[in-house]
């Protein structure tokens, strides 16, 4: 299969193609401070028209919590009609295990995750389970002031639930660590790591149910276009489930993908084929 993607000037060059877009929401509408203003214009035409925009994150948060964090960042509530979440997605897996106990990896800002599933949280020594969001404090925190701890974890085959798949995201302009980076290391020091974010299917399943909620009919999955800036999970997850991809190139891979700002499609072209990954469209910024 051919790795290049087709340039477009915008979503509204392919938009009539289309019945529901469910787009990644750090990195391509915001960046943890700020929204894109030309982003969350472009999806709320979409949405505006007879199509559907379901945002789809890797959030280890329910829903509810995400539409706050949109709010505080000014993205406009026409800009989409649902919200999907890993932590949504998760709840059912963390609700399998209780009461646990588990030992909660995260900070206090994911605690809305738990609550109702009745777990109990022990320190890791007496844990049956690692659930897991993030690092304790993602402002200076790296997957390696965890090696010990999770190195005595997966001795014991401790499993892990996480919640956010993501490896890193952009905060202002700082990548920051996520989840799937405590994930990824556990897996190379033998431990079992579940997941039902991006790229993985539970959450495709989530958002797809209510695209089909807000379209009132079943869907059409070759009318389904995926949005993000992450290879790992939204190209991926686009892929796996054979749903068309836009890949927004001035994402957390602006620095491989771009060059003074500018797009090198040849680089992205590489940078997916590298990752036998393939995106039918690119573009810098998501825009009309």
């Amino acid at each position: 299969m051919s790795t290049a993607p087709h340039l477009i000037s915008g979503l509204g060059e392919i938009a009539d193609r289309y019945d529901i877009v469910l787009c990644d929401i750090w990195g391509v509408i915001h960046n943890g401070r700020e929204s894109f203003p030309g982003a969350c214009a472009a999806l709320e035409r979409f949405n505006a028209g007879p199509g559907v925009v379901v945002l789809i994150t890797n959030a280890p948060r329910p829903r509810s919590e995400i539409y706050r964090q949109l709010a505080k960042l000014q993205v406009p509530q026409g800009a989409y009609a649902e919200v999907a979440t890993s932590g949504d997605a998760t709840r059912k897996l963390l609700a399998e295990r209780a009461p646990g106990p588990a030992w909660r990896l995260g900070p206090d800002r994911d605690q809305p995750l738990y609550e109702g599933l009745g777990l109990e949280f022990a320190p890791l020594e007496q844990a049956a389970f690692i659930a897991c969001t993030g690092p304790f404090d993602d402002t200076f925190e790296t997957p390696e002031h965890y090696r010990e701890r999770l190195t005595a974890a997966a001795a014991r085959g401790l499993p892990m639930i996480n919640a956010n798949p993501d490896i890193v995201v952009q905060r202002g302009d700082t990548l920051i660590y996520c989840g799937g980076a405590l994930a990824q290391l556990y897996e190379t020091l033998g431990g079992e790591v579940f997941m039902a974010g991006k790229p993985n299917r539970a959450i495709y399943d989530l958002a797809l149910a209510n695209a089909a909620e807000q379209l009132g009919r079943p869907v059409d999955r070759a009318r389904v276009l995926c949005i993000g800036d992450g290879l790992g999970t939204d190209i991926r997850g686009a892929n796996a489930q054979g749903l068309d991809v836009l890949f927004v190139a001035n994402g957390i891979h602006g620095a491989e993908a771009s060059d003074g700002g500018r797009l090198q499609p040849a680089a992205v072209e590489r940078m997916l084929a590298a990752e036998g990954l393939h995106a039918a469209f690119v573009l810098s910024d998501l825009v009309w």
